[in-house]
């Protein structure tokens, strides 16, 4: 696990290093030029080579200035570009300045004209908080035109350290080196994509500087997934493993049910009954035939509906919405649902897709969930752009500007797990915040939800909590998706192929 840091979190374990553990600033400096420079060298010769490092007056600038000193002494031919007041330079910035200088090494405050095989962004580092002015806009420009091999450190002007939103304009990093921990704009887009290559190095900043309040966002690595896979019982029978009810497809839909039915029994889920007309029942006995099938006809007739309540109580974990539609049939089995399962400790349950799109149009049903009591079933929604912006209300561009505050709000209100998927998608129960980094864009493909949905379903299903299991399950989602692609490019991805990998991934 890797802890994800805001700014303030960042400047915090900053400050409590060198305030409580007397570790003096300069000495981050140095450590943080010299990781700098290790990683430039991994990448390309520097003897000889024309580079360009841009330093601000803060402490982002005295690591350039810094590394500036050290490439000199590599043999590079380094121009150092001072943009900003001497005067009001940090303490530690004045001291490299002075270094710099006494070594016999001039500064410049603008950028000569000519061309640079390495280019270095040490402007602002994670400090900045307000769009580019009209000036330094025109120097990131000049940086940006430039062919060389462009340098961020710890983050490119321009990127918003906690949103990734980019401030007016951007430095675009080939590579950039950030110290202790990733922090958000890092890892959210499009911040991502002006980083380039990230990469984060130790500086001398440990977790002994968060003095026990950890930070508020995390992420998962491959090295967790043993860790936190559900135990297997050696002496286990089909029921040990979780039962789950999925009510899930209608007519001409019977993908979205198969598609999740495979993914659950693919991570590990005992048994599965799925609910669904009567018309997908050849369809998924072919497809499917290790689910047991309840089917019922459009109308639901009495006993059908006594039938899925004998379900639910039958289940320990339950998924409702891949592939059921929003019409009459639809909105009768979410409300069924909800109220048969409302006030029971012992179920969970995960809603998705049309679930989710009923709930938000249905003022009974938001009243319901606003209102249940605080110790009932526990839920995981897992909603894309589209579905959650019409749940909370609010246009995808207002969510995208701040999807973490959003979405925390929402699972707190509603006393949820959310699971907000996009590009990098966030599970969050109002508390803490998951962020996903595995993955990439061949998922963005049909069928690719109902996959996670049966994930997440089958993790629960095996004893997991539920912010555990959506953690985990858009995590190992992720990993999959990148297997899948190994095989072939992103472009042919397909959701079964995902579900292909997911017995591959540990």
């Amino acid at each position: 696990m890797e802890y994800i840091l805001t700014k303030s979190e960042m400047q915090q374990c900053d400050q409590r290093t060198s305030a409580y553990f007397r570790m003096p600033s300069v000495v981050l400096m140095e450590r943080a030029a010299v990781a700098t420079v290790e990683e430039i060298e991994k990448r390309t010769a520097v003897t000889g080579r024309k580079i360009l490092i841009v330093a601000g007056s803060g402490n982002n600038g005295g690591d350039g200035i810094a590394m500036g000193r050290i490439l000199a002494q590599h043999q590079g031919h380094v121009t150092v570009c001072f943009v900003g007041d001497r005067e009001k330079a940090t303490e530690s910035t004045r001291l490299q300045l002075e270094i710099y200088e006494k070594y016999g090494y001039e500064l410049t405050d603008n950028i000569p004209k000519d061309e640079y095989d390495i280019i270095i962004d040490a402007l602002f580092g994670i400090g900045l908080n307000r769009d580019l002015q009209d000036a330094v806009r025109k120097i990131v420009d000049q940086m940006n035109e430039q062919k060389g091999l462009r340098v961020a450190v710890d983050i490119p002007s321009g990127v918003c350290a906690d949103t990734g939103s980019i401030l007016g304009a951007a430095f675009r990093a080939d590579l950039t080196v950030t110290f202790a921990y990733k922090k958000r704009g890092q890892i959210f887009y499009p911040g991502t994509e002006y980083c380039g290559t990230l990469i984060c190095k130790d500086m001398g900043i440990t977790g002994e500087s968060f003095l026990s309040e950890y930070p508020q966002m995390y992420s998962y690595q491959p090295d967790d997934i043993e860790r936190l896979l559900p135990k297997r019982k050696k002496a286990g029978n089909k029921g040990s493993f979780g039962k789950v009810l999925m009510i899930a497809g209608s007519v001409n839909m019977s993908g979205a049910c198969t598609l999740a039915g495979l993914s659950a029994y693919r991570t590990g889920t005992g048994l599965i009954r799925i609910v669904t007309p009567a018309k997908n029942r050849t369809i998924l006995q072919k497809k499917l035939p290790e689910a047991v099938l309840q089917t019922y006809h459009i109308p639901l007739r009495d006993a059908e509906s006594e039938m899925i309540a004998d379900s639910i109580q039958w289940a320990d974990t339950l998924l409702i919405g891949p592939g059921i539609g929003q019409d009459e049939t639809a909105m009768t089995l979410v409300h069924k649902v909800l109220h048969t399962v409302m006030n029971r400790t012992d179920k969970k349950m995960i809603m998705d897709a049309d679930a989710l799109n009923i709930l938000a149009q249905e003022e009974a049903l938001k009243e319901l969930f606003s209102y249940r009591d605080q110790h009932s079933i526990p839920i995981i929604m897992t909603p894309h752009l589209g579905e959650f912006a019409r749940l909370v209300g609010k246009d995808i561009s207002t969510i995208k500007r701040d999807m973490v505050h959003v979405a925390m709000e929402y699972a707190r209100e509603y006393k949820v797990t959310l699971v907000c998927k996009d590009a990098r998608t966030l599970c969050t129960d109002g508390e803490k915040v998951y962020i996903n980094q595995s993955g990439n864009d061949g998922m963005a493909t049909a069928g690719s939800g109902d996959v996670l949905s049966g994930i997440i379903t089958a993790l629960a299903a095996q004893g997991m909590k539920v912010q555990e299991a959506a953690c985990l399950g858009v995590y190992l989602h992720g990993c999959a998706g990148e297997r899948a692609s190994i095989d072939g490019n992103t472009y042919s991805v397909m959701a079964r192929d995902i579900i292909k990998k997911l017995g591959k991934i540990r």
